[in-house]
């Protein structure tokens, strides 16, 4: 009995849906950008001669002006991340359920699949209790990472703020500092979206792929990486279990879900001729 190995086709992450969550992160940032950079330099400005002067003590004043503004924000980030978490999740798991039904119809003809169905492999695409967790705790990892963007943002600003006062430095020097940390801010914005885009299609694909009997895949390293890792080059073509991922630098990972890892997986389905 020789034994076949066919793989379906690999399902990658739809950039839509990544840009289009990117686009809402990136609407909150501007925001608070604006209003936090409005109040800060108003109260900066009315303390200003204060803060040229040798003996002034201005950091208090600076301060409650912060803590107002970190407690707007923090309420809205925390009001809009359910939301959006939920959002990216439900429109990760449509895209995933969509492709892996096109993966599966137009492989193979009808008569290939009629063979693996007649064997009791069966495509139902249900939402089962396992993907219902899987959803669950992304959805909980994503609204803490919103959450955490104003934090983040804050607990620099204040660092800054605090210096500029501290060392008597004017509004444009600060004004300046404040640009810089916007850029700072917008960029992890942009990783988180790609990050939890690769995670999202990951882990939802390997489920459903669980859910409907296949057990291993095959790593496929993605071509044209800037800075490819050398370790995800030598995993190309290794087979791992879906439920335990390759073991690459000391731990057990899957495709694409290091932070920055393009790679992907090719699931197998084996038949015996």
């Amino acid at each position: 009995m020789v034994e076949r190995i066919y793989t379906l086709r690999p399902i990658r992450p739809n950039k839509g849906i990544e840009m289009a969550y990117r686009k809402k992160l990136m609407k909150l940032i501007d925001e608070m950008q604006h209003s936090v950079k409005y109040w800060i330099e108003a109260e900066y400005k009315r303390q200003e001669p204060v803060i040229m002067a040798d003996d002034a003590t201005p950091a208090d004043a600076m301060a409650r002006a912060l803590r107002k503004r970190f407690t707007q924000w923090q309420r809205n980030f925390r009001r809009e991340a359910r939301k959006l978490a939920e959002w990216f999740a439900r429109s990760n798991y449509k895209y995933t359920e969509n492709a892996f039904k096109s993966s599966w119809k137009s492989y193979k003809e009808q008569k290939f699949r009629q063979k693996f169905e007649d064997a009791g492999f069966t495509f139902d695409l249900k939402m089962t209790p396992a993907m219902q967790n899987v959803m669950k705790s992304f959805i909980h990892e994503n609204v803490n990472l919103i959450k955490s963007i104003p934090e983040k943002y804050f607990t620099e600003v204040e660092g800054m703020v605090m210096r500029s006062v501290r060392s008597g430095r004017d509004l444009a020097y600060l004004s300046d500092e404040l640009e810089q940390r916007y850029g700072i801010t917008r960029r992890r914005a942009v990783l988180i979206a790609r990050d939890q885009n690769n995670k999202a299609t990951s882990q939802m694909s390997r489920q459903r792929q669980q859910d409907l009997g296949i057990t291993q895949a095959i790593w496929k390293h993605a071509g044209g990486v800037k800075e490819p890792r050398h370790s995800h080059e030598v995993a190309d073509g290794k087979i791992f279990d879906l439920d335990k991922g390759l073991y690459v630098d000391g731990k057990w990972i899957f495709p694409g879900e290091e932070i920055n890892c393009h790679c992907y997986a090719r699931p197998i389905i084996k038949e015996f001729m």
